[in-house]
């Protein structure tokens, strides 16, 4: 096992500021090479110190900005247009990159697509959910129109 410092929130794992112990490999293969972690020392804990504060600080501000997001977010539906068959089968899926630059390119606002979550792999077209966690506590239920390309 090896404790590592998150600076980066990670699903299941743990919020920036963080120590958490987690198996070799996957802080030495993934963690770190990544940049989601650095390995734990005694002088990493005034890191971890300044992550917080940094978080704290900017948490204040953030947390409106995330509602006004998530309100433009629930209001309509995002649309996203992929390669279809005729039957309306796409070729390949919906993948969360394809749904950050949508809602992007629609004005709606910035999100980070590791903050997505897809239920259920997109294969087909028509109306999809997902979820996008904006902030602490803050989710935005995302009603996605997918549709194919001309």
């Amino acid at each position: 096992m090896a404790k590592v410092i998150l600076t980066h929130e990670v699903s299941g794992l743990g919020r920036a500021g963080d120590v958490v112990e987690v198996r070799g490999g996957y802080a030495r293969n993934f963690l770190v090479p990544q940049g989601y972690a650095v390995e734990w020392t005694k002088g990493g804990q005034k890191q971890v110190d300044q992550i917080r504060q940094a978080r704290e600080a900017k948490a204040l501000a953030s947390h409106e900005d995330a509602v006004a997001l998530k309100d433009k977010l629930e209001a309509k539906a995002v649309s996203i247009s992929a390669r279809a068959g005729k039957d309306g089968r796409l070729f390949g899926s919906v993948t969360r990159a394809d749904i950050e630059k949508a809602v992007a390119d629609q004005g709606i606002g910035q999100v980070d697509h590791r903050t997505i979550d897809i239920p259920r792999a997109i294969k087909t077209t028509g109306e999809h959910h997902a979820t996008v966690a904006l902030h602490d506590g803050v989710v935005a239920s995302v009603t996605l129109s997918v549709v194919a390309e001309k």
